[in-house]
Formats: C-alpha cells, sequence, structure tokens
C-alpha cells in the first residue's frame, strides 16, 4: 500500500509504502471498545471516599425514648438520615485497573490506523522541524494539508519548538510515536504523521521481525 507523503507547504514530494499489517487492518469494534474502556478505566486514580455512620463523629446516644413523643422513631445523631450524618453506599478507594491482553491491545490500534487510512484522514509528511515556535507557521501548515478539525501529528522524536508551536493551536496535540494510543486516535480527526515516524509505528505494532527500535519492547 503506497500513500503520498506531503511537505510543510502541502506539496507531493514522493510515495511511501506502508505495511499492511498495520495500515490495512479490519475494523474491530468490539476490540476498539474495549480497548478505550480499559485505557480510560486504567487513568483513574480511585481515592474517592467517603465516611460512613462509623467514621462520622457524633454522639451515639438515641436522641429520644422510642414511644409516646409523636415523633418518628430516630437512633443517634450519625445516622444517614440526618444532615452530617454518614454516607450509604458511598465510594471508597479501590482500583479500577483493567486488564487486556498485549494482542489485543495491539490489534485496537491497528484498527484505528488502518481507519485513518481508508478515511482519507492520515497525512504522512517528510518531516516536520522547526528552529523557533511560530505558532502561525503550525496553522498555515494545518490549513494547507486540509486539516479542518482536530489533528493529532506524530513524531519519531520530541522536538520542543514543534510542541510549543502546536501548544496555542486548538485542536492540535503533538505526541510521540510510540505512544499512539486508542483515546487519541478516536479523539482527534485528522492524524499526521512523519515518514520516520511512520517506521516507528511499523515497527511497534507491525510485528516483532520489524521491530529495530530499543523501545520495541514497551506495552503497547
Amino acid at each position: 500500500m503506497q500513500v503520498s507523503v506531503y511537505n510543510t507547504q502541502g506539496a507531493v514530494v514522493g510515495q511511501l509504502d506502508l505495511d499492511e499489517r498495520v495500515f490495512a487492518v479490519p475494523m474491530n469494534e468490539a476490540i476498539v471498545h474495549q480497548a478505550l474502556v480499559r485505557q480510560q478505566a486504567n487513568a483513574r486514580v480511585g481515592t474517592a471516599s467517603t465516611k460512613t455512620r462509623s467514621n462520622v463523629s457524633g454522639s451515639g446516644r438515641k436522641l429520644y425514648r422510642q414511644k409516646h413523643t409523636g415523633r418518628a422513631r430516630a437512633g443517634d445523631l450519625r445516622s444517614p438520615l440526618r444532615r452530617h450524618g454518614g454516607i450509604t453506599f458511598g465510594p471508597h478507594p479501590r482500583s479500577y485497573r483493567q486488564q487486556m491482553p498485549k494482542k489485543m491491545r495491539r490489534l485496537a490500534i491497528r484498527c484505528l490506523l488502518s481507519a485513518k487510512v481508508s478515511d482519507g484522514e492520515l497525512k504522512v509528511i517528510d518531516k516536520l522541524e522547526m528552529s523557533e515556535p511560530k505558532t502561525r507557521d503550525m496553522i498555515s501548515m494545518l490549513q494547507t494539508l486540509g486539516i479542518d478539525r482536530s489533528a493529532l501529528i506524530a513524531l519519531s522524536s520530541p522536538n520542543a519548538s514543534v510542541v510549543r508551536s502546536a501548544s496555542n493551536v486548538k485542536g492540535a496535540k503533538i505526541i510521540q510515536a510510540r505512544l499512539l494510543n486508542v483515546l487519541d486516535l478516536l479523539t482527534y480527526g485528522g492524524l499526521i504523521i512523519t515518514a520516520d515516524a511512520v517506521r516507528v509505528v511499523e515497527g511497534l505494532w507491525g510485528g516483532e521481525s520489524r521491530c529495530i527500535s530499543t523501545k520495541c519492547s514497551a506495552d503497547r
């Protein structure tokens, strides 16, 4: 599979072969959904906590006698029915972490990358380098590439000037290719990726035989 390679001015400067094991995989919505739920669940810190009636302060004595008062029966001040009382079935610290087989996680990434290609939302550029941060240049590049909504820009290695140039652009996010994830691929419409980053992606998710990076063993 071949795609056009653009420069930052939007002109076609060549063709690039894509690994079909990564960029031509049929969509599996069930796997993608499970991977998304897992990622969002694992991002939860699970520190929410409430006090039960045994934790709140207050006397434990019965407020008044049970009968012959004309009032409803009442226990102590710490009852969940009273103000400042305990919380019934409230949240307590817990782990929301979910497990998912590595092959399924990798398949979810490949499905979304393939969907970007089939939907025409993947743009490959030869390189993206800036000597100094310029938001105007970043906006101009996105417009020339036909990105009219949100865009995820994947680089092979971090570039401080590029990151700062995109920091003030609404709907744009810079990410390293090895950190591509289900949530970002679903959140952002377009995917702009450099030619070097394509090879990183293929090395990570294309199979062990193509893995030449020292970081290919990362849990993706």
